[in-house]
């Protein structure tokens, strides 16, 4: 009978610890993408700025759990002038609308708005 009750103890603290991890680690994310075709004008400082700004404004909304950004380096020729991505992940959709919402956001789109001449954003949901 003490068997029977610790198997049964012990199947309910892995399905305790199971349920738990689910609560925590989401089953999918929310990917937030974002690709630039810069102004021809542009300085590399002047793009570079821009980089630099999207990473800092990532790291000053809560709601952020991933970014990571990178240059076209595809040998197709397929790009259509867009040169940079950036890659913003959110736990949920809530996440992303205080992101969007939120003034350093704001301050961030005034700086990059000027200086790209065309942008695509696509946001989809993906496997953790």
């Amino acid at each position: 009978m003490r068997l029977i009750t610790l198997s049964l103890l012990l199947c309910g603290l892995v399905v305790a610890s199971s349920s738990n991890l689910t609560a925590e680690e989401p089953a999918k994310v929310l990917k937030h993408i974002v690709m630039y075709k810069f102004q021809d004008d542009l300085t590399p400082a002047q793009v570079e700025e821009v980089v630099d700004a999207f990473g800092k404004m990532t790291k000053q909304i809560d709601t952020v759990i991933g970014y990571e950004h990178g240059t076209n380096v595809s040998q197709e020729m397929k790009s259509e002038g867009f040169t940079h991505v950036f890659v913003v992940t959110f736990k949920d959709e809530a996440g992303r609308a205080i992101y969007l919402k939120h003034a350093a956001h704001d301050t961030y789109v005034a700086l990059a708005r000027e200086r790209r001449e065309k942008v695509i954003v696509l946001d989809y949901w993906t496997a953790k």
